[in-house]
């Protein structure tokens, strides 16, 4: 069934299998499933939420089982999963972990692949990435999924989420620490990104997607080069081109909609849906033209707004953008920062938001991304203990569905 912009919702969220004793990843996730469901599975049913397997094994995922219309009571619901997936993983002297990396885990010596349905897939990947990595192994997001009805939606929701995706990470970043120390990038997630799948640099292009705006552009122009790259290792003919796209958004024509992945995960799901709620809220602002004409949205390079991506990696909410053209879309005549940017859409949107969805975003705008605060509990004390103390702390607020306050 087609659905019409904004009309239903897909959120997708990612959690780390870490144990207790000594803070090391996981591979559970199938004993996890057998608990929960009695045999190994990719998909469990849990009413409204599914719970899926990720390429690694000590990956869960969490998803709207099918399209929704209500983010205000999804933030209860997924929380209610984060429970009882934690109450299940206590005989294993396991929990999950939040925000969008492990600061200490080595991908190079803990990496183990899922071994059950798609293993050949996942198998496929490895041989052509080496799926050992940061980028491949140690990363978590939160993926938004949005309907498009026919091509005149798609123009316009694909103009939207590209004139946006840049600054979200301002709003997300949440992996400030690798190898037990700060990378230099508030959003380490996405700076591997940019770079994870190099041997085949037309799978995930600028991050930001080409300048199209319909289904046969798309295909002409994002799908067949990425087809035409990958047939000299898919020689079994395995792998779906929807897959292979890794764009920071992609569109999903075997579905009808954008899925948007450049949002690390935060420290609990209410933050995490607040954030969906805000940026859903944000892009019908974009699609209505109140801020900047639909021909001007599509006017933009992705090299352009990749510059801006570039540096929100980095820096996060404190990153001075500088584009005037850019800053003129939000009635900035002089460089501002992207908190400010956000406090400027958050004064537009924000009395459309939950309550709920309110306090959270608010709490964000005036403490900072969870890596910001994350770093600010840290205090350069970069020593083991030090970090796990840190990240025990971030789990309890997972456990506990509250905002982490450094």
């Amino acid at each position: 069934m087609a659905y019409h912009l904004f009309e239903v919702f897909g959120i997708e969220l990612e959690y780390m299998l870490v144990k207790r004793s000594n803070f090391k990843v996981n591979p559970i996730v199938d004993q996890l499933f057998i608990e929960k469901h009695g045999s190994i599975t990719s998909d469990t049913e849990n009413g409204k939420i599914e719970w899926s397997n990720e390429l690694v094994a000590h990956v869960v995922e969490m998803k709207t089982n099918g399209p929704t219309n209500d983010l205000l009571d999804l933030d209860s619901l997924f929380a209610e999963n984060v429970r009882e997936m934690n109450k299940h993983l206590q005989k294993f002297d396991t929990f999950l972990l939040p925000s969008a990396s492990h600061p200490l885990m080595n991908p190079q010596t803990e990496t183990k692949l899922w071994e059950h349905h798609y293993n050949k897939i996942y198998s496929l990947y490895n041989k052509i990435f080496n799926c050992k990595g940061h980028g491949w192994s140690n990363v978590q997001s939160m993926h938004i999924n949005l309907p498009f009805f026919d091509d005149a939606e798609f123009e316009k929701l694909h103009a939207a989420v590209r004139i946006l995706l840049p600054i979200i990470p301002g709003l997300s970043a949440s992996s400030p620490v690798l190898d037990g120390k700060f990378t230099g990038f508030k959003d380490s997630r996405m700076e591997f990104y940019k770079s994870n799948q190099k041997e085949i640099p037309h799978m995930t292009g600028k991050i930001i997607p080409e300048q199209v705006f319909n289904k046969a552009d798309y295909n002409k122009t994002i799908f067949e080069p990425i087809i035409n790259a990958i047939k000299p290792f898919d020689t079994e003919n395995i792998l779906d081109h929807h897959f292979l796209n890794s764009r920071g958004a992609i569109s999903r024509f075997d579905r009808n909609a954008i899925e948007i992945r450049v949002i690390d995960i935060q420290e609990n799901p209410s933050a995490d849906i607040a954030i969906a709620a805000f940026i859903v809220e944000v892009l019908k602002l974009f699609v209505s033209e109140e801020l900047v004409s639909l021909e001007d949205q599509k006017s933009w390079h992705e090299d352009d707004l990749f510059l801006i991506l570039d540096e929100v990696i980095g820096s996060a909410e404190t990153t001075l953008i500088t584009d005037k053209k850019y800053l003129a879309i939000f009635d900035l005549q002089r460089e501002a920062d992207v908190k400010k940017i956000w406090k400027i859409l958050y004064a537009r949107v924000g009395s459309k938001l939950s309550e709920n969805h309110q306090k959270r975003i608010e709490f964000i705008l005036q403490h900072g991304s969870l890596s910001t605060r994350i770093l600010k509990a840290i205090r350069n004390d970069f020593s083991k203990e030090h970090i796990k103390k840190v990240y025990f702390r971030l789990a309890e607020c997972l456990n506990e569905n509250r905002m982490f306050r450094p």
